[in-house]
């Protein structure tokens, strides 16, 4: 059950909003079957209540360079609070991790990385990650192509 009760209208002006975030509120009425002083107003409550975090450009990695995407499981010595805020902290300066997720099972968490090359990866292995304190054991696998990339929650 979501925290914020949302009716038809919202979840379909997010749906629209995901497709296109850059649409201007004329065009969001039109798009949702509302006038635009209450479509403003229903998109301003919910950035003020926090369904809407913020808007992003979404960038080709390919145009910049960026062609190798790997997903690396890092398991750490010690899973104790200090430990884990230690990698969290570190982890989330690099501009080369796109994400990061605790995990359960035989990994502590999943990176997924972006690099220019599989020498970028290997300084970024051995000049970055490897050094924080902690990280016992990494696991890396490379993907070859994406074959499902959304953006767009399933609302």
């Amino acid at each position: 059950m979501p925290e914020i009760p949302l009716d038809a209208v919202d979840r379909k002006m997010l749906v629209e909003l995901q497709l296109d975030g850059r649409m201007t509120n004329s065009q969001l009425s039109d798009k949702i079957g509302l006038s635009p002083s209450p479509c403003l107003r229903r998109l301003k409550q919910l950035e003020a209540d926090g369904v809407i975090t913020r808007y992003v450009a979404l960038v080709d990695p390919d145009q910049l360079g960026l062609g190798v995407t790997a997903f690396v499981r890092v398991r750490l010595d010690q899973q104790d609070d200090r430990h884990l805020t230690i990698f969290e902290e570190a982890v989330a300066q690099f501009p080369e991790v796109m994400e990061c997720y605790l995990m359960s099972g035989d990994a502590d968490y999943q990176l997924r990385l972006i690099v220019e090359n599989l020498k970028a990866f290997e300084n970024f292995l051995r000049h970055k990650l490897t050094r924080i304190e902690g990280v016992s054991q990494l696991t890396t696998s490379f993907a070859l192509r994406p074959v499902v990339y959304k953006t767009a929650l399933p609302i």
